[in-house]
């Protein structure tokens, strides 16, 4: 079976963790710098006052004074994730993360060391411990574990049994499904609230109304498709960090501090002269809160200079002073160099590019990125049915 643990909220209770007055209040977590001003996730104490996540932030204030803003804390709360992840992998869960406070992982394995599908839930949500709130699901397909983790209360674990999950997600809101906020407005103005109503509709219809993502979301109500979950590579660890003495916002200093990162950073032994296909680079700001942003390289390199290069433009984008900046090599390439050959076979240097192109695309936007068109249906008249998308190996 797919087993799901989801922590609703995690962004807000990461940043919480170093204002822990701030959980038993109407709090919100405050939109970044330059994004629409939506609140995010909120804490009980808000939800009871009306105040919900993804409302603006005028209408929020206006309807809760009260309520305090929490800066987000990126580089705090993929820390936390990180951590949370390898404590599952070192219980011997296979993880796939599909965003920040969600994951999958098979029970299969593992059913018969931690006693059956139960066993194998009440194992992962002790080794993440109450402080977080996990819940838990399981189910045949990803979709109905994600309903069940997200219908369960916090460190309670719900199996789904059955080959068809189709009467469990029956009577649960349309709220679960990946539809804009419009389109949910839309089904309700014609009398589509739950899954069960969304699933009982004719397919060709809803891909007529509501387009592809409307398509989608009428699969998933129906169960979904039996998609394998497909387990990370354990990351690398090789990160450096630096620590000012006072707030530093010269860009001129903050270059050379970049440029010092970089060079110890490609210093450490444990990279194995390896190049580096994905870096990091993450900042703590002056007034609370941390700056995080990642960059897949169109070439892996091992090269100071390049990194720098590279890496600079990013500084432009801090949004106040630092106090700390640090520098993570997310994901290495395979090879410490290249063999070039005499007379290369025709065809093989593209075929070099193609691959590593793939390899790019995925470091940058996970496994799923690149796909394959297989024709499965193409007498159908729906466009949909014709073929279907498959990941690239």
């Amino acid at each position: 079976m797919v087993a799901c643990i989801l922590i609703p909220g995690f962004e807000l209770r990461a940043a919480l963790r170093e204002r822990p007055r701030l959980a038993t209040r109407a709090a919100a977590l405050a939109p970044l710098p330059g994004s629409d001003p939506l609140v995010g996730p909120v804490t009980a104490a808000a939800e009871a006052a009306g105040v919900r996540p993804g409302m603006r932030l005028g209408e929020a204030l206006a309807m809760c004074p009260s309520l305090e803003l929490v800066e987000q804390d990126p580089a705090e709360a993929g820390q936390a994730w990180e951590g949370i992840v390898r404590r599952l992998e070192d219980e011997g869960f296979a993880i796939e993360p599909v965003g920040v406070g969600c994951l999958y992982f098979e029970t299969r394995g593992v059913e018969r060391l931690y006693g059956g599908v139960a066993g194998v839930l009440e194992r992962a949500l002790a080794a993440l411990g109450s402080s977080w709130d996990a819940r838990a699901g399981a189910a045949e397909r990803k979709f109905a574990a994600l309903a069940a983790a997200s219908v369960a209360r916090p460190g309670q674990a719900l199996v789904v049994e059955g080959e068809r999950p189709t009467d469990f997600l029956a009577p649960l809101p349309l709220s679960l499904l990946p539809l804009d906020e419009t389109r949910y407005a839309e089904l309700e103005g014609l009398g589509v609230q739950t899954v069960g109503q969304l699933a009982s509709l004719p397919g060709p219809a809803v891909a007529e109304r509501l387009g592809q993502d409307g398509r989608r979301a009428w699969s998933l109500a129906r169960g979904g498709d039996k998609r394998r979950v497909r387990p990370r590579r354990p990351p690398v660890e090789i990160a450096e960090r630096l620590e000012f003495g006072e707030a530093v916002g010269n860009e001129l200093t903050l270059r050379r501090a970049l440029g010092t990162l970089v060079e110890r950073t490609l210093g450490r032994p444990d990279r194995a002269d390896r190049a580096v296909r994905k870096v990091v680079l993450s900042a703590r700001l002056v007034g609370g809160g941390s700056w995080r942003r990642s960059l897949t390289l169109r070439e892996p390199t091992a090269e100071k200079e390049r990194l720098r290069v590279a890496l600079g433009p990013k500084l432009a984008e801090l949004p106040a002073p630092v106090t700390a900046i640090g520098l993570e090599l997310v994901e290495l390439a395979e090879w410490t160099g290249q063999q070039l050959e005499l007379v290369r076979p025709e065809g093989a240097s593209a075929g070099a590019r193609l691959k590593e192109g793939l390899r790019q695309a995925r470091a940058s936007a996970g496994a799923g990125a690149v796909c394959t068109v297989v024709e499965v249906a193409p007498w159908s008249r729906i466009p949909e049915r014709r073929a279907l998308l498959v990941p690239r190996d």
